[in-house]
């Protein structure tokens, strides 16, 4: 146990490591400066000549945002359409069905907006096709998307600017030219080299050492792995995601992909403060992230390495661990810190099952999503951080009798205003989900959503609440794990959280940029001793207690409901 540890601790260590030049990289990109993929440039005019893009023309954070959900309208309509029609089209050895309209709807909306939750099964729900020209597509686009919006804010944040806020499609090609389609290349090559199928070859027939013959699907799934982590989108190719052996064959890989999906969000922080030539600034955030991350990883590792009490008194032996679950290739440490930075970054990809995972790790992968700011996902989790920010710098000027000011712009009532409905809307779309499937299912056991809701929970109890409530904590924090014991293809799951995770996804893309923006407008005031300071220890803890207050106030009740609950159900 105490090798697993170190592996993972080595494994965070690397991902730091990687991400610190691979952040000064990215903001030498968006500083347009010269970087060594210039030679992509000539590519990138070429793109935006016949898109009919004027790479010269610079926006205002209204006409990024229009630019962004426009764009993301078309990219609906398109995945919506090959979905309902994927049957019938090329690219299926496997004979695989078109999706229902109801499922082409959830999952068009789920890899569109990066949360890639996957009511169907990864390689009998979709065909080659789908996967690759729509699935692995909307991979790219939706992470380059989260990055895009997030440049405009660190535009806004810079001295001395006003309405000229960069161009959204220039931003937004070169985050996939120059970061996202070179990394997920390497990525993908790893894994190739350690047994993942990239090949065009259907399902193959096999002899099982039981002397029985089944069939394994395979396919092009190498490519669309490394953008799923690199992206933090998740969405697997096989239905099992990251815990399929050929979607992650040995610990190797599992490092490989956990590096992959942390690299992102943490790289981003630190461009952060190089962008902005606030280095200082970007560790206080690292730092503040990391002791939330921490804050629900420990937990996490000692409550899966102990086991379950309950068969501990039956005089079981559980010195591995709680393996219920887990994978034997990878063990109890590696698969408990996956499932807490899938959770805190909003990947949502598994290589357990977290609907085995002990009460204390579901409450705490439940948290990673609820309080949504830790890390998150590319570009997104530091737009959530910065909701925050707002709020404790507010709080802070207040509490010390000066006026709130970030970066040199005062922060007044609008800005406040956008702040609050922002964060509040994260815990309202959760929660009012999770009453209504309750009361559905309570109340109308019996009613026709293709699956009666009295058959909806395998665990009926606290954890069937907990079922339903990671669902739609999922769905808000653009996660797209879940606790699969819930049967969610139907009418109502597919419908319900496909508009929570629309909500869930643009209104806390669409808050931060119009804070961002209307603050770019503001007088620029220079820092001075009466500056409330945002890049210090103090107001790290400041924004780091305001989070987890907000959080504890808004979930506590629906986690004493649900894990809790099933925590003490188990006698301790």
């Amino acid at each position: 146990m105490n090798v697993e540890l170190t592996g993972v601790i080595v494994t965070f260590a690397i991902t730091l490591l990687l991400a610190i030049p691979f952040g000064k990289y990215i903001a030498r990109v968006f500083n347009n400066e010269r970087t060594w993929l210039d030679f992509i440039s000539p590519v990138e005019r070429f793109i935006f000549r016949i898109c009919g893009i004027d790479a010269t023309k610079e926006m205002n954070w209204k006409q990024h945002l229009t630019a962004l959900l426009t764009i993301n309208m078309l990219w609906f309509v398109y995945a919506f359409i090959m979905l309902l029609t994927q049957g019938h089209l090329f690219l299926n050895p496997d004979g695989n069905p078109s999706m229902s309209p109801d499922l082409s709807f959830n999952t068009a909306i789920s890899f569109l907006v990066n949360c890639n939750l996957q009511d169907y099964s990864g390689e009998t729900g979709a065909t080659y096709l789908t996967q690759l020209a729509v699935l692995m597509f909307l991979h790219f686009v939706s992470a380059a998307t989260g990055i895009a919006a997030l440049v405009v804010v660190f535009n806004a944040m810079r001295e001395g600017v006003s309405n000229k806020l960069g161009n959204f499609f220039v931003i937004f090609t070169k985050t996939i030219t120059r970061i996202l389609l070179p990394v997920s290349i390497v990525i993908a090559v790893l894994l190739v080299f350690n047994g993942t199928p990239a090949s065009f070859d259907g399902k193959d027939t096999i002899t099982t050492m039981q002397g029985d013959t089944i069939q394994v699907s395979r396919g092009p799934a190498a490519g669309l792995i490394a953008i799923k982590h690199l992206g933090t989108n998740g969405g697997g190719w096989f239905g099992a995601n990251s815990a399929h052996p050929f979607e992650n064959p040995n610990y190797f890989t599992n490092s490989v992909e956990i590096i992959a999906q942390v690299l992102l969000p943490i790289a981003l922080i630190f461009a952060l403060g190089f962008y902005l030539k606030r280095k200082r600034f970007g560790y206080v955030i690292f730092a503040v992230m990391t002791i939330g991350m921490l804050t629900f990883l420990i937990p996490t590792m000692i409550s899966e390495i102990k086991g379950n009490p309950s068969i501990t008194r039956m005089g079981i032996d559980q010195s591995a661990g709680s393996m219920e679950g887990k994978e034997v290739r990878l063990g109890v440490p590696a698969s408990a810190y996956w499932s807490i930075l899938t959770t805190v970054i909003s990947t949502g990809s598994v290589n357990s099952m977290h609907d085995s995972s002990m009460p204390v790790s579901g409450a705490m992968q439940l948290l990673g999503m609820m309080t949504n700011a830790f890390y998150g996902g590319c570009g997104v989790g530091i737009l959530n951080y910065y909701i925050f920010i707002i709020i404790a710098v507010f709080i802070s000027g207040l509490m010390v009798g000066r006026t709130p000011e970030f970066l040199g712009r005062k922060i007044e009532a609008r800005e406040m205003k956008i702040a609050t409905l922002i964060a509040l809307l994260h815990p309202f779309i959760i929660l009012v989900g999770t009453a209504l499937s309750s009361w559905t299912w309570v109340n109308h056991p019996n009613a026709d959503w293709a699956v009666k809701p009295s058959t909806w929970l395998n665990n009926p109890g606290y954890h069937g609440f907990s079922e339903m409530l990671y669902q739609y904590t999922s769905c808000a924090a653009n996660n797209g794990s879940g606790f699969e014991g819930l049967a969610d293809n139907n009418i109502f799951w597919n419908v319900t959280t496909g508009f929570v995770m629309i909500l869930g996804r643009f209104l806390p893309i669409i808050g931060p940029l119009a804070i961002a923006g209307i603050l770019a407008k503001k007088k620029y005031i220079p820092e001075s001793a009466g500056t409330l300071r945002t890049d210090t220890g103090t107001f790290g803890i400041m924004t780091y207690a305001v989070i987890m207050i907000i959080a504890a106030l808004a979930f506590f009740p629906a986690l004493v409901l649900g894990p809790l609950a099933e925590y003490f159900s188990l006698g301790h």
